[in-house]
């Protein structure tokens, strides 16, 4: 999936463009106001291709600071899937991730943040939080939510 949180409206046909051109065919978006962001358009668009199409289509964007963006490849029969996340402020984010869509922190890095953190908690928690991405989830949540007019539909846990 490509989820494009926020794209200026003049950026938004650029942003098909590139996609289609990583992806090597014409796309159209189903672009809606973001409501976060006014002025801004969001959109989520299903693709298919092979193994590494993800981190075309993720580095086709990066380019553009303004936007917020996020893109996941499936894992596959012998790959790995992957998570890319995209904020202005932030840059952006690359994680492995497992057949259930769940972010993978390989062993090395586990290892790396328990020898900058040496014996504090707080600095183990801050460099556990990095390698999930958490800061980018965190920018990126409050555009995820859809607008009235999305075609998403938002499952919400009661209790």
């Amino acid at each position: 999936m490509l989820y494009v949180h926020s794209s200026p409206r003049a950026l938004s046909p650029h942003v098909e463009w590139a996609a289609g051109r990583a992806l090597g065919r014409a796309v159209n978006f189903d672009w809606i106001d973001q409501p976060t962001l006014p002025g801004a358009q969001r959109a989520d668009f299903y693709w298919e291709g092979p193994a590494g199409t993800g981190a075309a289509i993720a580095s086709a964007l990066r380019g553009w600071e303004q936007l917020r963006y996020e893109v996941t490849e499936d894992a596959g029969n012998g790959t790995d899937g992957a998570r890319w996340m995209h904020t202005p402020a932030l840059g952006i984010f690359y994680a492995q991730t497992d057949t259930a869509g769940n972010v993978v922190v390989p062993e090395d890095r586990i290892r790396y943040a328990m020898e900058v953190a040496g014996a504090s908690v707080l600095d183990l928690h801050r460099e556990l939080r990095t390698a999930l991405g958490q800061d980018w989830d965190d920018e990126l949540d409050v555009f995820r939510h859809a607008g009235e007019n999305s075609p998403v539909v938002w499952l919400h846990r009661a209790g």
